[in-house]
């Protein structure tokens, strides 16, 4: 399934992606999982002018909602003016790196705006939806309407998307909103079931999580969220408690979503 515009523009996915800096490099594996949240990498664009060219037709996508055909022209005149030797068809190296690029950005923002504190507190529990691919992995229909807790271990490697192409999501549930699912509590969180990966290089070894790519088994954004998180707190705790608790209820307003209706 595409990724549509629709999908995308918010404030927290925009900032997430600005917030990056770009990095050469030469294989897909250099930049690895939550390396993500702070770099902007296209595997083997190794030049400035060419990073940036790429960056700025992303950019344009997330915050303005530029198409896949778009993005492919732009794509186009930066390989022609760069004189860009890449790897693979063009038609499947621009949809991985347009598409992978946005669904990071989307789910880092959901991931800032599920872990808002006073969101938590009405809605404790993230409920797993697939994103209804048309060859979908038999472990992500298994995940289809399972509710965990939010701080449910379980979400460290299994916060979608969970591999290329993946278009699953997550959303908040509170308890009224278990009842009308018909259930009375969370579900258990599944047993995680684990396969050897090593890239053609040797240089990346893991045991990865069956049902998620190799790359792909961390939550998008919550390392940079941490850090953020960190630095607010050490900035409060040196301000008098009225101006504190002040500052933190902005913070707050401006991260808060809508949780609108049960989707």
């Amino acid at each position: 399934m595409a990724v549509e515009y629709r999908d995308l523009p918010f404030n927290e996915a925009i900032a997430f992606f600005r917030n990056k800096v770009n990095l050469p490099s030469a294989r897909w594996t250099d930049v690895w999982k939550q390396s993500h949240d702070s770099a902007f990498m296209v595997a083997g664009a190794a030049k400035a002018d060419l990073l940036n060219d790429l960056r700025a037709a992303i950019d344009e996508a997330i915050s303005q909602g530029t198409t896949l055909e778009q993005f492919r022209k732009r794509f186009d005149e930066t390989v022609a003016r760069t004189g860009w030797d890449y790897r693979g068809a063009r038609g499947w190296r621009t949809r991985v790196i347009y598409e992978t690029n946005l669904r990071t950005a989307y789910a880092a923002g959901r991931h800032a705006q599920l872990t808002d504190p006073d969101l938590l507190r009405v809605r404790p529990y993230w409920r797993y939806l697939h994103g209804g691919s048309a060859d979908p992995r038999p472990e992500h229909l298994a995940w289809d309407g399972m509710v965990l807790p939010a701080n449910d271990p379980w979400w460290d490697e299994h916060y979608p998307p969970n591999g290329w192409g993946c278009n699953c999501k997550v959303v908040a549930v509170g308890p009224d909103d278990l009842k009308r699912l018909g259930k009375d509590q969370p579900d258990p969180s599944p047993e995680i079931t684990r396969q050897p990966w090593e890239d053609t290089t040797g240089a990346r070894q893991e045991d990865v999580p069956e049902g998620v790519d190799p790359g792909f088994n961390y939550p998008p954004g919550r390392s940079v969220a941490d850090r953020t998180r960190a630095t607010v707190e050490r900035k409060r705790a040196a301000l008098p408690d009225a101006l504190g608790n002040a500052m933190m209820s902005e913070i707050a307003a401006r991260l808060r979503e809508d949780p609108g209706k049960l989707e």
